[in-house]
């Protein structure tokens, strides 16, 4: 028998709907926007059925089949807030030993944080381990399958992929895409690792039942923030090394605009000079700009936008999209050549990140 509760808990009433009203009386339309976007959701599950738990872990996109390991009783309580579309933090505690398969890959990356009891997942490349004082990250489509030896609590911070290479393409001023390599373990004892479990379970408490985080869009939303960052500027991955050195200088305008445009009609058969133009400088400027703020060719930097579009569409593509049409969508028309660089940047053939 599996008892739910599911709360919807937007932060606005009708009373506050009205923009001009709310700026008269706080002098923020920031806060008044991020508050109209804000929704927490929370719910809370626990139950005996290995099928009920199915439902409960699965999404849309991704099922998860749920059994207990030679059909022993297994228990569970699961309670999951989420702020938002794109971050779920999960407080789950299970019974007897629990075999978890995801029949298809996730979208979402998510941190386990171990209270107490182990767990280990499949890896694409080996076993991953789970167990106190230590964390497990898991990429996007990194895990097919799990076991979990109860009794075992563990906080999850479930985020969206897109929003990880968002706060990598923001953090990089460039278009960030496909994985981001992260190590799968962190020392949670000391450090940041210590500081992101706090940062976690502090959230999970402040969003639970009528949690101050509710009354407060933009403190939740800056926590997340704060968290993903913290995962990216201290956890190992493939960005790292980039990151540990110094910041460019901002690049001028007439780069930005160049950029901009380039975003703008990146389907589109433009030209250098149709570059320079919408940057209204001559394109000798633009070339030095882009050599000087950017370390590349304007054209180069456009080649980067369009394999990053076409890494993007064959992560969305089902297994039946021809390659050849990606790549030639997107100006590639060697499909050899497009192959062979779309291994060097992304670390797997055009055919391997279709399959999954």
């Amino acid at each position: 028998m599996r008892k739910s509760i599911i709360t919807c808990v937007p932060r606005l009433s009708r009373s506050r709907m009205s923009v001009n009203s709310h700026i008269d009386n706080d002098g923020s339309l920031a806060r008044q926007l991020a508050v109209q976007s804000m929704l927490f959701r929370e719910t809370a599950h626990s139950g005996t059925d290995p099928d009920e738990l199915s439902e409960i872990l699965s999404t849309p996109t991704s099922p998860i089949k749920v059994a207990a390991e030679g059909n022993m009783p297994i228990a569970y309580h699961c309670n999951f807030v989420s702020v938002g579309e794109e971050v779920t933090v999960a407080d789950c505690t299970y019974e007897g030993t629990i075999l978890i398969r995801r029949e298809a890959p996730s979208d979402r990356m998510i941190v386990f944080l171990p209270m107490a009891g182990n767990a280990s997942f499949e890896g694409m490349r080996e076993q991953i381990y789970s167990v106190p004082a230590r964390g497990t990250i898991l990429e996007a489509g990194r895990a097919a399958g799990a076991r979990l030896f109860g009794p075992r609590r563990h906080f999850g911070l479930f985020v969206d992929q897109a929003k990880i290479t968002s706060h990598l393409t923001h953090m990089f001023e460039r278009t960030i895409s496909g994985d981001v390599d992260f190590h799968p373990h962190i020392d949670l004892t000391t450090g940041p690792g210590l500081v992101f479990q706090q940062l976690v379970s502090s959230l999970h408490r402040g969003l639970s039942g009528n949690g101050p985080l509710q009354r407060s869009p933009l403190a939740a939303g800056s926590l997340c923030d704060a968290a993903i960052y913290l995962l990216l500027e201290t956890c190992p991955h493939r960005y790292s090394n980039e990151l540990a050195l110094p910041a460019p200088a901002p690049a001028p305008r007439h780069v930005k605009w160049a950029i901009d445009f380039m975003q703008e009609h990146i389907a589109e058969p433009i030209s250098l000079n149709d570059i320079a133009m919408a940057a209204k400088v001559s394109v000798r400027t633009l070339q030095q700009g882009f050599r000087q703020f950017r370390d590349t060719t304007p054209m180069s930097y456009l080649h980067d936008l369009r394999m990053a579009a076409a890494h993007r569409d064959l992560l969305e593509s089902d297994a039946k999209q021809a390659i050849a049409d990606v790549a030639l969508r997107w100006g590639f028309t060697h499909l050899g050549r497009f192959a062979a660089e779309y291994r060097k940047r992304f670390g797997q053939l055009p055919s391997q990140t279709l399959k999954r």
